[in-house]
């Protein structure tokens, strides 16, 4: 009986994090995966330190230029031959008071987060075609449903992405291509760590329901989930990934701190 052709997937912002993670996943369940990053010579160190030289592929390439993603694209196919999933996860973020925010900041994080997954979509979706559907997962986060403050740029590109999660979940359903998106919580990651007072970290954990931040190998796991068969009648849907954040209501963390204290 003949064996089904090895999957692959494509995930942006792969050089480190929650991206990193995800790449790791998919190799784990037997994919071949093209890690595409900004940043050169982080993602070759992460791609030598993965060590599965047959099944990746280093693209560095800024999602906000349509050039570089075509030719990102191109090699992945020159390299794999097909395209079975693309996790949107590269983004940046810009925390500042809107009076501080730059118009070339606003830009610039509306050019990553939200037209960045749009042009790698719309050059993923020739090669998903011919594979007959795929999935496409996009990350947005809690901050596209909860607004908070210094992030007038960042919630609004993540907003604006959840939306076109919807968007093209329906446009691309004829082709068989599910769209969904996955939004995380607080994240443990590397940029969390250093940016995080323990303030902060104390704050988010009382407005937490299961009061830690999650790994970023759990949103691997989510990501991963929607990607596979397992998914196979979900599109259009956003995941929160966020141990209850986006669930609990204002009041909550008194509350559970005097359940905790009781």
């Amino acid at each position: 009986m003949p064996t089904s052709p090895q999957k692959v997937a494509l995930v942006t912002g792969a050089a480190r994090g929650i991206g990193l993670a995800t790449a790791r996943k998919f190799l784990a369940e037997g994919w071949r995966v093209g890690l595409l990053d900004i940043e050169g010579e982080l993602l070759a160190k992460a791609v030598a330190g993965i060590g599965r030289g047959d099944d990746t592929l280093a693209l560095t390439c800024d999602v906000s230029d349509a050039t570089a993603v075509d030719a990102a694209m191109t090699a992945l196919a020159q390299r794999f031959g097909r395209l079975d999933a693309l996790v949107n996860n590269a983004g940046i973020a810009v925390f500042a008071p809107l009076m501080e925010t730059s118009e070339a900041d606003w830009r610039r994080v509306l050019e990553v987060n939200l037209t960045g997954p749009f042009l790698c979509t719309r050059a993923a979706v020739p090669l998903m075609r011919e594979a007959d559907g795929g999935a496409i997962v996009n990350i947005t986060s809690i901050s596209a449903v909860r607004a908070s403050t210094l992030r007038s740029a960042y919630g609004t590109s993540k907003a604006g992405l959840a939306h076109l999660t919807k968007q093209l979940a329906v446009e691309l359903a004829s082709l068989s291509i599910r769209v969904n998106a996955v939004a995380p919580g607080p994240v443990d990651t590397a940029m969390a760590k250093q940016v995080h007072t323990q303030e902060i970290r104390a704050d988010y954990h009382d407005a937490i329901p299961l009061n830690r931040y999650g790994l970023e190998e759990e949103l691997a796991e989510a990501i991963y989930f929607l990607c596979s068969d397992r998914a196979s009648y979900i599109t259009g849907q956003i995941l929160a990934v966020d141990g209850g954040f986006d669930a609990a209501g204002i009041g909550l963390p008194t509350l559970r701190g005097q359940r905790r204290n009781g």
